[in-house]
């Protein structure tokens, strides 16, 4: 028997991912945090994750809500291995080159642009290996495994719950 209705747990998911954002915002502003280019993209990629979310809520139970709700487990997937390799970046001895290389990466790029044009959410001014704040000793990307991983399982939920 399935008591999941899938519009709710897709609007839960995008409020929760859009909360995840501010959250980042105020505690960047409230701690002097150095976000770092995979930081940003974690933050994009919830950004997105909660536009997939509302879309899929929004058009659930059509095949088309289906479609958006599958890109929004594929964004789910995206930031468990982006923010899952800053982890693992942490977890190594420090590294000034740790995210980036000599020539930049289209993500580098994707990141950059997005400092330039929005610079208050979205510019890059720390180094991915740097743990500057520890929640319940987790790092934010830690949180943000979590959250990204927890988004996979209530995104698959809403593919596999009533309609």
């Amino acid at each position: 028997m399935r008591i999941l209705k899938s519009k709710p747990l897709w609007l839960v998911l995008a409020l929760t991912c859009i909360g995840l954002v501010l959250a980042s915002f105020v505690l960047t502003a409230r701690f002097h945090l150095h976000p770092c280019h995979l930081c940003i993209l974690q933050r994009v990629l919830f950004l997105l994750l909660a536009g997939f979310a509302l879309l899929a809520a929004a058009f659930s139970p059509r095949l088309a809500g289906r479609t958006i709700g599958v890109l929004a487990l594929i964004t789910a997937t995206a930031g468990i291995g982006v923010a899952g390799y800053q982890v693992w970046l942490q977890a190594q001895p420090m590294d000034p080159f740790s995210c980036s290389s000599s020539t930049p990466e289209s993500i580098e790029h994707l990141v950059d642009w997005l400092g330039r044009k929005a610079p208050d959410l979205f510019m890059v001014t720390g180094l991915c290996q740097e743990v500057e704040l520890t929640i319940l000793k987790l790092s934010l990307a830690g949180w943000a495994l979590i959250a990204f991983s927890a988004a996979l399982i209530a995104g698959g939920a809403a593919l596999l719950a009533r309609r």
